[in-house]
């Protein structure tokens, strides 16, 4: 990776903006000069003409010879130029001279032209020249040239009248522009600091005066997405930590449990009280394991809310596929499985590990707890807005007044709590994936008032309204 330093925002926001300005006024400027440069060159050069079409005016034929009609005064009234040197020739088709400075000489001209504008170098003077060639009264070729100071000295003045204030507004300009950056980016550099000097456990939201300045959406949004992703880091510690206390605290009781029991197994010395040791530590182990499991279930499902992605599934094919995996526990403890419903297609919009996990709990709990006279049922119910999938059993139920304080952490209920199973986790987390699916945990009696009816509403998807995955 590159350690070479990097240049501020502010920095490269001025770069990016006066480079281009002074780029356009620079282009600008110099195309303003051009045309005003080219506008006053034809103005003199127009005069130039004039005279040369005077003087064409007054040339007359004497004989075979060409004359200039003009006494001396005449041509200095005519070429009079009170800052200018001016000097004119009259040639003939041999290229005698007939009347002026004799040496001024020009190229010819094309066919297709009658006048053009050269410059020329006479006498060491740089002069700019009108060469008019006329056919009447005779072929002639008449040259009116002009030194260039007075033209000189208005572009060097027009220059200067145009370019100046420019380069004072320009200069204005860029100070402004450095102004208000400086001004707008003040926000976010004091953000910057707040958050340099935050402490890592500090996690609360960022204080708003820090943007009372900030009259950018820009900064506010930043200010909101760090705000957010706070909230996100403190729900994932405050997860980590609930996670590890309740680790701590659940697994002290079981492991205690083991450590005695391999104790006392270990002073007997008869092999079958080793065995029944033995035997209670697998039990023990077991319910520790299922322990960690569901405590695990928990915190992903709390650090998974943000990044759960519901698409249609067929609800009554993962129902079909989990009671199948159930059944071998089911005939080792003796219980009789039944379904309804599984039979047509049944798309919700859910999860597919969410709903495994929300079944698997409810069935788990159906066998731990619900064994009775009648099987365990799986019920799927289609409706227009809601599908709802039950499990049915045929235990002592739960009354009403404990229903809803089950769907909490760390509640179990008075069977579970005399039978020694579980930890209270188990309707906790089929409501909490009940809930990051959008769906409805409801828990009721069973036919009869018997047992306990477990189900969850999904928001039901008509056939075809999403592609099966």
């Amino acid at each position: 990776m590159s350690t070479a330093p990097r240049t501020s925002l502010r920095t490269r926001l001025l770069r990016h903006v006066t480079l281009p300005l002074l780029l356009t006024w620079g282009l600008g400027t110099a195309l303003a000069l051009g045309i005003a440069s080219y506008f006053t060159q034809r103005a003199f050069d127009r005069a130039m003409l004039d005279d040369a079409h005077l003087l064409a005016a007054h040339l007359v034929l004497q004989g075979d010879r060409l004359a200039l009609n003009m006494s001396a005064e005449d041509i200095h009234t005519v070429l009079y130029d009170q800052s200018e040197q001016v000097y004119f020739a009259v040639l003939d088709a041999r290229g005698r001279l007939v009347a002026g400075h004799a040496g001024l000489r020009a190229g010819p001209i094309g066919s297709d032209s009658e006048w053009h504008y050269t410059d020329l170098l006479y006498q060491g003077q740089n002069l700019r020249a009108i060469v008019l060639q006329r056919s009447q009264p005779a072929p002639v070729q008449i040259i009116v040239a002009l030194t260039t100071t007075s033209r000189s000295a208005l572009l060097r003045q027009l220059v200067l009248f145009s370019a100046a204030p420019q380069v004072v507004l320009l200069l204005g300009l860029t100070l402004w522009v450095r102004r208000i950056v400086r001004r707008d980016m003040q926000p976010l550099s004091r953000l910057q600091e707040v958050v340099e000097s935050r402490d890592a456990a500090d996690l609360s939201p960022l204080p708003r005066e820090a943007l009372a300045d900030a009259t950018s959406r820009d900064v506010h949004g930043l200010a909101t997405a760090i705000d957010a992703l706070l909230g996100r880091v403190a729900q994932g510690v405050a997860a980590q930590r609930e996670f590890a206390g309740n680790v701590a605290h659940e697994l002290r009781t079981p492991l205690a449990g083991i450590r005695a029991l391999a104790e006392y197994g270990l002073a007997q010395r008869d092999p079958a009280q080793w065995r029944e040791q033995l035997q209670s530590v697998l039990q023990s182990q077991q319910r520790a394991s299922r322990l960690v499991d569901q405590l695990l279930a928990l915190a992903l499902a709390d650090e998974a809310g943000a990044a759960i992605t519901l698409k249609a599934l067929d609800l009554a094919a993962l129902a079909r596929d989990q009671l199948l995996h159930l059944l071998p526990r089911a005939d080792k403890a003796g219980a009789e499985l039944e379904a309804s419903g599984l039979d047509e297609p049944a798309w919700v919009s859910a999860d597919t590990a969410l709903v495994e996990g929300l079944l698997a709990n409810l069935l788990d709990n159906a066998l731990r707890y619900g064994r009775g006279p009648a099987p365990i049922r799986l019920e799927l119910q289609r409706g227009p807005a809601w599908t709802r999938l039950s499990v049915i059993d045929a235990g002592p139920g739960i009354g009403p007044a404990q229903r809803e304080s089950l769907k909490a952490r760390w509640r179990q209920g008075s069977d579970g709590a005399r039978l020694g199973l579980g930890a209270g986790l188990g309707l906790a987390i089929v409501q909490r994936y009940a809930a990051l699916m959008h769906a409805e945990l409801q828990l009721d009696s069973g036919p009869d008032g018997r047992g306990l009816c477990a189900s969850v509403a999904f928001r039901s998807l008509a056939s075809g309204t999403l592609p099966p995955p």
